[in-house]
């Protein structure tokens, strides 16, 4: 639908026009804004459109063209329009809102990465959740995505954890030793030396030394993939730190940079890539690659990872906090001194505690993941029968935190995000099977029908909010914000529920019943669809 207006202005030399959706139905069904073509033809937006107006006549599925102020508004053929939309969506099925955009073609996308250390905090799960339904958006959009993990095996706060760990520590024990291990760094110095020491043993090869760091990370790696995986979130790859070590690409990238005016040695016998020349928003515009004793840094350990990854596809994306923006562009100024690409990256805002404070797992000031989860289970069961609880919990938080534009913090609260009313992942769960079970309930097959039959304005609205989700996806997809779709999904909700309200549907006369139908099963399948590029679990029963 959207797609033939656009042509049709591309025909009368608009090039790269971009469509609105109207206020009101009355406005027509499509708006194009005249501001950006004054300048260009030197006229007021109201005189560009009615000469448009005056060009261009419908066609197609197009009813009518009418200038309204400065936009030139459409209206489409709606017997036309339901025809359309309701058929391609019957006939698509699961694929409907794709436009097949990746071609099968690979993208590399990492997130979560949690350094491994202790249990997630709640904080932690927003680049989870979000690198997830970005993973399934893609996916849904025909492209092949490698999720990947990228597990800090090396650094001092994972040495300092090795130091506290025992040969019998549990994965539940990392966070208390962790934490404790940090307040004996803080009242003792002396504690660092040993920290380095080990450090330095490792990255020279110490066998012992790499099976208890290896040992230590990985009753964390496994423990932080369970809680995950209760959420539906799954990793391909996890990918060690240690192995740019001792497969020497680290060293590799020093020398390569020891050819360049950027890489020196400060005065206290670490080298450092100076990055003046990169406009960078930093007092001190210098990035450290190693310690004094030449043992690496972070910076220099994920280079190598990035390189690696660059080479593994040509398609690449990195979530991170938004904490994180400063350091990523350093990256990528290291980067172009190597005159390498970098990968996209979005950056996410926090989650908050009450009173607005960041969650620190050094300083134990967070909300464990596994006990929120617990909690949500637990209420969710309180709400509706154990069946479902687990689904109803994960749909509670996954939709409470993607709804929001990553720019925004998150400010989570039990009894919205819980609630079977408004805008929440329950009542999006709980309107998909209520028409589930009128599916079910009127045991036929609703697949042809006269589609012309639908005329009311709550059919209607209906119809053109299900023809907006392929364009809708394509947005998300392009600009990797999954909230464009959460937000589509609670209107869309709405407007089928005052469909339902409205017009009679098992008890329609026949011809009636059978259009009728066609709608309920195209919003039924539109809704699943949207529900899974979320991860969230479309249920048959409530």
């Amino acid at each position: 639908m959207q797609g033939s207006i656009i042509s049709l202005l591309k025909k009368h030399n608009i090039s790269n026009p971009l469509l609105e959706i109207p206020p009101s139905p009355e406005m027509g069904d499509y708006a194009f804004p005249c501001f950006p073509l004054a300048k260009e033809f030197k006229k007021s937006p109201m005189e560009i459109a009615k000469d448009l107006e005056s060009k261009i006549k419908p066609q197609g599925d197009i009813e009518k063209i009418q200038a309204l102020g400065p936009y030139l508004n459409f209206f489409l053929d709606k017997s036309k329009r339901a025809s359309l939309v309701l058929k391609k969506i019957l006939k698509e099925k699961d694929k409907y809102g794709s436009k097949n955009l990746g071609k099968k073609q690979k993208f590399l996308i990492e997130h979560t990465s949690i350094n491994p250390n202790a249990s997630p905090h709640l904080g932690r799960a927003r680049n989870a959740i979000l690198g997830d339904s970005i993973t399934r958006i893609l996916r849904f959009q025909g492209y092949n995505p490698e999720v990947h993990y990228f597990v800090n095996d090396v650094g001092k706060q994972i040495a300092l954890l090795v130091l506290g760990c025992k040969s019998s520590t549990t994965f539940k024990e990392l966070l208390d030793i962790y934490i404790k291990m940090n307040k004996k760094l803080e009242q003792d110095p002396e504690i660092e030396k040993s920290v380095f020491q080990l450090l330095k043993k490792f990255e020279e090869g110490d066998k012992p030394t790499i099976k208890k760091f290896r040992k230590t990370v990985d009753i964390c790696i496994n423990g932080q993939k369970k809680i995950f995986e209760q959420m539906g979130i799954k990793y391909d790859f996890f990918d060690y730190e240690s192995k740019y070590l001792f497969d020497k690409s680290t060293a590799k990238i020093l020398e390569s940079l020891k050819k360049t005016k950027y890489l020196f040695e400060d005065e206290d016998s670490r080298m450092v890539l100076n990055q003046k020349d990169f406009n960078l928003p930093m007092e001190s515009p210098f990035l450290v690659l190693t310690r004094n004793d030449k043992t690496s840094l972070y910076p220099l350990r994920d280079l190598a990872y990035t390189l690696d990854k660059m080479e593994r596809s040509k398609k690449n994306l990195i979530v991170l906090g938004e904490d994180q923006k400063l350091y990523f562009q350093q990256l990528k100024a290291a980067l172009a001194v190597l005159k390498k690409p970098s990968p996209e990256v979005i950056h996410y805002s926090f989650v908050l505690l009450s009173g607005g404070k960041k969650m620190s797992t050094r300083k134990g000031n967070l909300v464990l993941l596994e006990d929120f989860l617990k909690e949500a289970f637990l209420k969710a069961e309180s709400k509706s029968n154990k069946k479902i609880a687990k689904s109803v919990a994960n749909s509670a938080i996954k939709y409470s935190f993607l709804k929001v534009s990553i720019d925004k913090n998150v400010l989570f609260n039990w009894s919205q995000a819980l609630s079977f009313e408004g805008d929440t992942g329950p009542y999006l769960q709980y309107t998909y099977a209520r028409s589930a079970s009128i599916l079910k309930k009127a045991k036929v097959s609703a697949t042809t029908a006269d589609l012309s039959l639908l005329k009311e304005p709550s059919e209607i609205e209906l119809i053109k909010k299900l023809s907006l989700f392929p364009d809708l996806v394509e947005k998300a997809s392009l600009t990797y914000q999954p909230h464009l779709i959460a937000n589509y999904l609670f209107p869309l909700c709405q407007n089928f529920n005052e469909f339902y309200h409205k017009n009679p549907v098992i008890k329609a006369e026949p011809k009636l019943k059978a259009s009728r139908l066609v709608l309920v099963k195209s919003f039924n399948q539109t809704l699943k669809n949207s529900l899974n590029l979320l991860g969230i679990e479309s249920l048959e029963s409530m």
